[in-house]
């Protein structure tokens, strides 16, 4: 959707803008693509005024708003889409999503606008708050008519409508060159949109790069397959774990045991026992004694490890200073696999006992990976193919 974009000093008088709108075909494909409008260009410039004992200083003749973000991909819009609304209660009923040609015409832009006071300052106010949270990087006040604003609801609605309606199309069903692009951009969001990384703490770790995202994505995906495990419920472990960010954790957590192994961190010794580091290790979050159990089953399984990439395949010997984060999704998918068949198949009760334990499986932990993997299952099965995606397609399931 394009709109008249308002200078920083003052407004000027605009030139024809044009807006787009979506459109749904009938067929087995429900496709939409932009469509041009022809708008009235608005002249004159709007000076200060007093509103009640306050001086302001509008912007916008009808509507007030703010571009708050733009992308090339629609996934990804959807996606920081619903998050800004789900962080930002009080303005979500405020916050749109739209679809529009990018200068190249193959290509769709997907913008988020939030509504604000027609008064810059006020505005500008308001919008630095949300910046300051880590929820948006950079906006630009606009200027929208009463059309504009329907257009923009239209859209948004045909937008959230798409991504909830039932789909034809399952997860386990999807192939490879439209699951892979889709499942980085959700391990690239839920990367960036972790409260340690939003909070913008000194001590936040780094999300991931859409490169590093697009590594893990193949990796979960080829584990996944080697140990036929449940996709969601896996990406729903990593996503309570770290948010798939390779960073350490439980750091001050320690276990007594009979005897120190090669490789461990002795912090105290007892008369027959000594007391080891046992933190957390990367994206899986696995404790360095459970990733001592894991390697012991990699030993004992018989599955055809060539099958899997040489980067994924575990060493005979294990270094637990020194484990590659590509094996780390090995073990983690290993360990998950000697859980379901342990519960027999019982996936909340394999999730639980990914927490808690195979003694005390976590139910509140198997919970709340339930809810991401309904999630994850939800936006990757209506995420449009790579080519759809270019020329602005809503995914096959929209049906208004």
């Amino acid at each position: 959707m394009s709109a008249k974009k308002i200078p920083h000093r003052h407004l000027r008088p605009a030139t024809a803008v044009l807006l787009s709108a979506l459109t749904l075909s009938v067929g087995a494909a429900y496709r939409v693509w932009p469509r041009h409008m022809s708008l009235q260009a608005h002249h004159g410039q709007l000076g200060p005024k007093l509103q009640g004992r306050r001086v302001v200083i509008p912007f916008a003749s009808e509507i007030a708003c703010a571009e708050i973000a733009s992308f090339d991909d629609q996934l990804e819009a959807f996606l920081r889409f619903e998050y800004l609304r789900g962080r930002n209660p009080v303005d979500a009923d405020r916050i749109f999503l739209t679809a529009s040609p990018s200068s190249n015409v193959r290509h769709t832009s997907y913008k988020i606008y939030l509504l604000v006071e027609n008064d810059r300052l006020t505005a500008s106010q308001h919008i630095n708050q949300l910046r300051a949270h880590g929820l948006i990087t950079r906006y630009e006040l606009t200027a929208w008519t009463q059309q504009d604003l329907a257009q923009a609801q239209q859209q948004s609605r045909l937008l959230e409508t798409a991504y909830n309606v039932p789909t034809d199309q399952k997860l386990e069903a999807l192939p490879a060159f439209q699951l892979l692009p889709a499942l980085a951009d959700f391990l690239e969001f839920k990367s960036q949109t972790d409260w340690r990384v939003v909070g913008q703490s000194s001590t936040a770790p780094q999300p991931l790069t859409h490169h590093q995202a697009t590594r893990l994505a193949s990796d979960i995906l080829d584990v996944a397959h080697f140990y036929d495990l449940p996709l969601d419920y896996f990406l729903g472990v990593g996503a309570m774990e770290n948010n798939y960010m390779n960073v350490d954790g439980d750091l001050t957590h320690a276990v007594w045991k009979n005897r120190a192994d090669r490789g461990d961190i002795v912090l105290e010794r007892g008369r027959k026992r000594v007391l080891v580091s046992d933190y957390s290790i990367g994206a899986w979050q696995i404790s360095r004694e459970t990733l001592r159990a894991a390697h012991q089953l990699y030993l004992k399984d018989m599955r055809h490890y060539d099958q899997l990439p040489k980067g994924l395949r575990p060493p005979r010997d294990l270094d637990v200073n020194n484990v590659d984060r590509e094996v780390l999704t090995t073990y983690a998918g290993l360990i998950v696999r000697d859980l379901l068949d342990r519960f027999g198949g019982d996936v909340e009760q394999a999730i639980g006992a990914y927490n808690g334990g195979a003694g005390h499986p976590n139910p509140a932990y198997a919970a709340s990976v339930k809810n991401i993997a309904l999630y994850a299952r939800k936006v990757l099965e209506h995420a449009p193919a790579p080519a759809q995606t270019s020329r602005g397609n809503l995914p096959r399931s929209a049906v208004l």
